[in-house]
């Protein structure tokens, strides 16, 4: 069945999530801020700046009035950054008119209040204008979903219905997506990653090899699995897709820009200079921060988090912080 639906955010995985759905034959209206953007998608059916090598189907439409965004769609699914998150929830609950099942595919934590983006999403937009929250996370790189390699996810909500109907809408023979109702894990696993992928990054930059990138792995799933399983999160999701899943492909390639990020830093660059060469949200950064404020409330363990914290936060050198790490008393598994 067709459903109108609006993608909210013109990144590359908006983009490419928005190829999937054009692709299933559903009606996609792509929202952004920025006119010359749109004005590409809509004309030449590209968008260079993040997927420099793809052609856009001509029934992707681009639209930078969020209002004729939404207007009567079924699903809007949100892929801003999560600091934007709040800000764009607001204006789509002054605009929405009809009930919409809430989609959400951005990995982070919000700064200060620490909450969970379907949190944030269920405090904006009132239960009269959404009919569920649903969120779409796992292991997928958004130049690989766009060239139609093969990737499976998540589709994660509390509505089972409402989680199948995410997951019928975007399956295809390339994009498959399992159900899952533990969104607490679904969501911790997909913000925490970044931080272990930023240190994964700063293992290569300082020539590291693999037996390194195994034990951060590890070790950092342990302590994602700890902080999420203190609020609630089942620990088996985090096995799952979007747990070592999502951690797998994040820490290990050039497309995860917390990798590169981390990369640079063991390099020896100073963060402010790598943000601004990124061009574009390094969302591991500030989960980090978030991630260490929150271990430190719930008395939860995380000394990986909290060496890259150290490194990113407290000018404390790469290489002390692996020290540090590497001469703590020992410990069980």
């Amino acid at each position: 069945m067709k459903h109108s639906i609006a993608v909210l955010g013109a990144g590359s995985w908006g983009t490419s999530l928005a190829l999937v759905l054009e692709e299933n034959g559903h009606d996609v209206r792509l929202w952004g801020n920025h006119v010359e953007q749109m004005r590409e998608i809509n004309e030449a059916h590209t968008n260079k700046r993040y997927l420099p090598d793809v052609t856009l189907a001509a029934g992707i439409k681009g639209y930078t009035d969020l209002a004729e965004a939404i207007k009567d769609v079924d699903v809007i699914l949100f892929v801003v950054p999560t600091k934007a998150i709040r800000s764009v929830a607001k204006q789509v609950s002054s605009l929405l008119t009809k009930p919409a099942i809430i989609v959400h595919a951005s990995k982070g934590l919000e700064q200060d209040t620490h909450k969970r983006v379907s949190e944030i999403l269920a405090e904006e937009i009132p239960v009269a204008l959404r009919e569920a929250i649903v969120v779409l996370s796992g292991p997928s790189h958004a130049e690989e979903v766009a060239n139609k390699d093969i990737t499976t996810i998540t589709s994660a909500s509390e509505n089972e219905a409402a989680a199948k109907f995410v997951q019928d809408i975007f399956m295809n023979d390339y994009f498959r997506i399992y159900t899952n109702s533990d969104v607490i894990g679904v969501e911790m696993g997909a913000a925490l990653k970044n931080i272990i992928a930023v240190g994964a990054g700063v293992l290569h930059g300082l020539g590291y090899g693999d037996n390194a990138k195994a034990a951060l792995m590890t070790r950092g799933l342990a302590e994602i699995s700890r902080l999420g399983v203190s609020f609630g999160a089942n620990p088996l999701t985090f096995i799952g897709l979007s747990g070592v899943g999502d951690l797998i492909v994040t820490c290990t390639s050039v497309h995860s820009r917390n990798w590169r990020a981390g990369d640079m830093i063991g390099q020896g660059k100073a963060l402010p200079e790598i943000l601004e060469s990124m061009g574009m949200i390094v969302e591991g950064v500030a989960t980090t921060k978030a991630a260490y404020e929150l271990a430190a409330e719930k008395g939860v363990d995380m000394p990986i988090t909290n060496a890259i914290y150290d490194v990113l936060y407290q000018d404390v050198t790469a290489r002390e912080a692996i020290l540090h790490l590497m001469t703590r008393d020992g410990k069980s598994e």
